[in-house]
């Protein structure tokens, strides 16, 4: 069923960019395929389909839509929303990210996480952080760094440098995105606190100062 949309929820986290790239297409999708998201809507609401991918399948196959977009569509039709055309779903959603991403086993590492957001928004008023299913990344525009769970004892950040930087101590280069060409290039693993040193927040700090 089309849903409506979400009402204002207070938020300790910003709109994901990713929001403005969804409010784009929406506000194009008339005059590109000449019916609203909501008639879209509509229309796969129509349909005999059982699953979200037969829905997306549909949208691709029969009328021509790229994969973000009948992602997007199916999300609206379905109200379930991540990071949608409406800010506030998203803070919405956005704030449940975080609370199953440090839930259970992992429930130890969110003191951790909550310091490195603490220290990131520090770095200046232009930090945003924008959580994801599965992560956390911080934006000055771009991604500067991403807080990760990568256990249930370990948190990663991956950070911005350039790939020429070394590792050492406990910034170590991370090969593989690198050879990729990832802007993640390095990491920091912390298992508690006070793996939180003055040298982990200067190498966060430079993430920072090199991406604008």
């Amino acid at each position: 069923m089309v849903r409506t949309p979400a009402l204002f929820v207070p938020s300790a986290y910003d709109v994901h960019p990713g929001v403005a790239m969804v409010q784009k297409f929406v506000a194009e999708l008339p005059g590109k395929t000449g019916k609203t998201l909501e008639a879209w809507g509509e229309l796969v609401d129509a349909q005999d389909f059982d699953t979200a991918a037969e829905k997306r399948d549909f949208l691709r196959k029969e009328h021509g839509f790229g994969t973000n977009a009948a992602a997007w569509v199916v999300e609206y039709t379905d109200g379930q929303p991540t990071w949608d055309a409406d800010p506030d779903s998203y803070l919405a959603c956005a704030a449940t990210f975080v609370d199953d991403m440090y839930s259970g086993d992992r429930e130890y590492l969110r003191p951790i996480f909550e310091k490195l957001v603490e220290v990131g928004r520090a770095l200046g008023d232009d930090v945003k952080v924008c959580p994801c299913k599965t992560m956390v990344p911080l934006y000055r525009g771009r991604v500067f760094a991403e807080i990760k769970p990568s256990t249930k004892t370990r948190l990663d950040l991956g950070l911005a440098l350039t790939p020429d930087v070394p590792g050492q101590g406990k910034l170590k280069r991370n090969e593989q995105r690198i050879k990729k060409g990832d802007r993640l290039t390095h990491v920091i693993s912390l298992e508690k606190l006070g793996d939180l040193t003055a040298d982990a927040r200067k190498w966060l700090a430079a993430a920072y100062t090199q991406v604008r």
